[in-house]
């Protein structure tokens, strides 16, 4: 079984806790089905949060699915001028006998402008 690596990302609307649980939720969802991945697939997460967001921790909607065995750690993006706002970004890595050409790595809504060429 090989370690890969899965990238994603959505946009908030707003800063609100729950929203941000119910996107990023939507987020992880989505990588794990559209890789046929179960939590224990799972080797860690990197999150990262726009300088924009304060309301919650983004690993709390991977607590949330059920997913408490998985090393995640939360981090601030670089404050970019004209960068996305609202954005929450994913690392995963995980266990799969996928090519690496296989992984679907998922951008949400209108996040998927920020990386047009691996977004699917």
């Amino acid at each position: 079984m090989a370690v890969r690596a899965v990238r994603g990302a959505v946009q908030l609307e707003r800063d609100e806790a729950g929203h941000m649980d119910e996107q990023v939720g939507a987020l992880l969802t989505a990588v794990l089905e559209r890789n046929a991945l179960s939590a224990d697939d799972l080797i860690s997460i990197w999150f990262t949060a726009t300088p924009d967001l304060h309301s919650d921790f983004p690993a709390a909607a991977a607590r949330g699915l059920g997913i408490v065995d998985v090393p995640l750690i939360c981090a601030q993006e670089l404050e970019i001028e004209g960068a996305m706002p609202r954005v929450v970004r994913i690392l995963a890595h995980i266990e799969s006998d996928r090519p690496r050409a296989e992984i679907s790595h998922v951008y949400l809504g209108a996040a998927a402008a920020l990386r047009k060429d691996i977004a699917q």
